[in-house]
């Protein structure tokens, strides 16, 4: 199966997705790879099965340009309706001042996260993505996100425990976060194409987990239509 791994943003190093994806090679996944979104063109897409998108509204970490122009998010969606397969990982459920189209096809957006912290990740029902995986912790960031689409299917839940003071919330929400729930991983379709979407990802320890493993072996396969 070809894959395409578009990643690489200030805030998310394109290394850790790119380590991260190493050990399912053997599985017979093949990956190309563009870090700079500079060498990207909307017609690649229709080389390959699964698009994941690991990447926000950056071209690159030393290159801020927004590259999710309208033409890039119109081939986004012409793709995933045609047949496609658009697997959005952390960064790449980031949203741009104006990427409202891609936002949309994808089903949600970050919102705000707390400092790294212990994220619990839970599977809440059966699905081809969430076949055989079972809760795991590890230090991350724990998105919250906005829910777009309302056919969008929650398939597993983060929690991470209070930090700081929760009375103190309002005044400093990214120091003083209480305990949360969160989704932490979404599918819907749209057309002939399936979209996943899973928020832990910022840390290596996350990608390289078994269990995270298991589900991005899984959310492959499924957005590929298997």
């Amino acid at each position: 199966m070809k894959i395409l791994l578009i990643c690489d943003d200030y805030w998310h190093p394109g290394q850790v997705p790119i380590d991260g994806i190493a050990p399912l090679r053997a599985q017979g996944f093949e990956f190309d790879i563009i870090s700079d979104a500079n060498d990207f063109k909307p017609d690649m897409l229709s080389g390959y099965s699964v698009v994941l998108l690991v990447k926000s509204d950056q071209a690159s970490q030393k290159d801020d340009t927004g590259w999710k122009t309208e033409e890039v998010q119109r081939a986004f969606v012409s793709y995933v309706e045609n047949g496609g397969g658009l697997l959005a990982v952390h960064s790449g459920i980031v949203a741009g001042g104006k990427t409202q189209t891609l936002d949309n096809l994808i089903g949600c957006k970050f919102i705000y996260h707390p400092h790294d912290c212990p994220v619990t990740v839970q599977p809440l029902k059966p699905h081809p993505v969430t076949e055989g995986v079972q809760m795991f912790c590890e230090t991350d960031e724990h998105y919250r996100i906005q829910i777009l689409s309302q056919d969008a299917d929650i398939l597993i839940a983060s929690y991470s425990p209070a930090q700081g003071v929760e009375e103190k919330f309002k005044e400093d929400p990214y120091n003083n976060t209480p305990a949360c729930i969160c989704p932490a991983c979404l599918v819907r379709t749209q057309g002939k194409g399936r979209v996943c979407t899973l928020t832990p990802g910022h840390l290596l320890p996350v990608w390289l987990n078994p269990q995270f493993q298991l589900t991005l072996s899984n959310a492959l396969r499924w957005c590929a239509g298997g």
